[in-house]
């Protein structure tokens, strides 16, 4: 087992759930940012898949991302190790501070600092998409980009589609363009070989 692995994987998940006040939406830039920015585990197309894959199961997404990614760096091990990374900081702030939140807990100090987190945790995720939408522009371009994101964005708002089978459909799509470009690419290199 390669141990400063392991400390890489608990430090940044660690760091990750730390940081991420208010839960799983403003812990993903800061997943981003180990994951993708300072270690360099995945890029920026494959930390979007694992997102979007994350999205579409059940539970905490950065529980789901830490294990998942935990294991496709360290193994077995990694995923245990993302996984208590990423749970251990709630664990010990729920035991240390349950009894002095509830205590302040009307305090208009405690409610001016959430009130003022609010905002950072709102630009946090303006800039991640921001980021994937410049990666969406590569692929798409920004027709297939601004038509996937209208089309999505009436089906949650106004038709009330849950977000989870927007993703699963989206993977879908992806899935079989893929497979049709990897086709066409396969018939074009047999053309240029014959």
């Amino acid at each position: 087992m390669d141990w400063s692995l392991q400390r890489d994987i608990f430090i940044a998940f660690f760091r990750s759930g730390m940081l991420g006040y208010g839960g799983g939406p403003s812990t993903i830039p800061l997943v981003h940012k180990e994951v993708v920015e300072r270690y360099k585990w995945m890029t920026d197309d494959e930390f979007a898949d694992v997102l979007a894959l994350g999205n579409t199961l059940p539970g905490p997404i950065n529980t789901k991302m830490a294990g998942y990614i935990g294991y496709r760096i360290g193994g077995w091990s990694g995923m245990v190790n993302g996984v208590l990374a990423t749970i251990l900081p709630t664990v010990v702030l729920l035991i240390g501070l349950i009894g002095l939140l509830s205590q302040f807990r009307e305090s208009r100090v405690v409610l001016g600092m959430t009130q003022a987190v609010t905002p950072v945790v709102g630009v946090m995720l303006l800039t991640l998409t921001y980021s994937f939408f410049k990666q969406s522009k590569k692929g798409l371009g920004w027709t297939g980009t601004l038509v996937i994101g209208i089309v999505s964005l009436v089906l949650y708002e106004w038709v009330g589609v849950h977000p989870a089978v927007i993703i699963a459909g989206l993977l879908i799509y992806a899935l079989v363009s893929r497979s049709d470009k990897s086709k066409t690419n396969r018939k074009e290199k047999q053309k240029q070989t014959v």
